[in-house]
């Protein structure tokens, strides 16, 4: 017969997980909430269903604890699109948020509020975000330029009905350089989703000024959101198309492959208008060969987008990479789709000069494994 004492075993005081995580987040004390959060973030990392703790978490935002705060921010956009009406008992500490003290909090905020994709929810933050776009912290203001665009994929008619193009146009002036460049990819960004296609951005010698100052002082994407936008712009004259080629020049040693390929776009597009100096061009084709050699050392994937481009130059521009002929030559072990496209730009740059070489190498390739590649060669 079973002892009295066993059945201990078959009683449980757990009401759940959800119980117990509930009365956590109720807790007075601020580490045992902040542990209660993680542990509902967790749950949710991995899958579980803890949406039913919306209400309670959401009063664990009323804190000035960063961490806590980044947490709850995090819970929030999870849940938000999936419980909207709950997400709106949220707007109030947003709003307050976008006025705290502290700027990491203000811009925590309005980069939450851009990632909120309730309807409902966007024409509160207009208030809020049109503060923060003017706020005098610029870490708050390059935060802001992005929800704009973000708020743009949600809503672009209200984006457009409460002024914030202008206002994203404006930051294009901003004294911070990183703003300006948030404040370009911002303005790209909403550039190829408008209906219209028509620039946003008047590209004018001034804002080019102010572009060609924020390359310097921006992280690469903004670098690449700028060059971008400069490839788009006519200079007035070729005393302007050089001084934008000599800016840009010092992009061609970045470490990125995407701001070296955006960098020679821009520089291809200013040699089309400065076609007239030849002393000038030929100097810099020199110094175009160089970058676009070292992207080819690079990973297959990175090589390959370089190789794509590569064709394309030297089909416009044969001359800057008629000395570079070894570097396309076909290693064993190259993917085949790399191989392809550099047999592609071989020929293109077959010339009576190296004709020999390319064709021994043609004879190697006959005999490789690869079907496709040996017929091409």
């Amino acid at each position: 017969r079973m002892k009295m004492t066993d059945s201990k075993y078959f009683t449980t005081t757990k009401k759940g997980e959800i119980y117990e995580l509930k009365s956590e987040l109720n807790n007075d004390k601020k580490e045992k909430k902040k542990e209660a959060v993680k542990k509902v973030i967790a749950s949710m990392t991995v899958g579980k269903d803890v949406s039913a703790l919306f209400p309670d978490v959401v009063n664990c935002m009323q804190t000035d604890n960063l961490e806590l705060k980044k947490l709850v921010y995090l819970y929030l956009m999870n849940y938000a699109k999936s419980q909207p009406d709950m997400a709106i008992m949220a707007v109030n500490t947003f709003v307050k948020d976008c006025e705290d003290p502290n700027p990491l909090i203000r811009a925590l905020a309005v980069r939450t509020m851009g990632c909120i994709r309730v309807d409902k929810i966007t024409e509160y933050l207009c208030e809020p975000l049109r503060k923060c776009l003017k706020d005098e912290d610029p870490y708050v203001r390059k935060t802001a330029a992005v929800c704009v665009a973000k708020l743009y994929d949600i809503s672009s008619g209200l984006v457009e009905d409460q002024g914030f193009l202008d206002q994203l146009k404006d930051l294009l002036s901003d004294s911070n350089p990183m703003v300006v460049a948030n404040a370009v990819a911002a303005l790209s960004e909403i550039n190829e989703s408008s209906p219209t296609g028509s620039p946003l951005v008047e590209l004018n010698t001034n804002t080019i000024n102010k572009l060609l100052t924020a390359l310097n002082e921006c992280t690469e994407w903004g670098q690449v959101f700028i060059l971008d936008s400069l490839s788009n712009y006519s200079p007035k004259d070729e005393r302007e198309a050089q001084s934008i080629c000599e800016r840009i020049t010092p992009r061609l040693a970045h470490a990125n492959a995407a701001v070296v390929l955006s960098a020679v776009k821009v520089l291809m597009k200013m040699m089309e208008i400065l076609a007239g100096d030849t002393e000038f061009c030929g100097t810099l084709s020199k110094k175009l060969a160089p970058p676009l050699v070292t992207l080819l050392s690079s990973e297959p994937e990175v090589q390959y987008v370089a190789l794509r481009n590569i064709n394309l130059i030297v089909q416009k521009r044969p001359d800057i990479l008629k000395h570079e002929m070894k570097v396309f030559f076909v290693k064993y072990n190259d993917p085949i789709y790399v191989k392809l496209e550099k047999l592609d730009i071989m020929i293109r740059l077959a010339s009576q000069a190296n004709i020999a070489q390319v064709l021994s190498e043609l004879k190697e390739y006959a005999t490789e494994v690869d079907v496709d590649f040996v017929r091409k060669a």
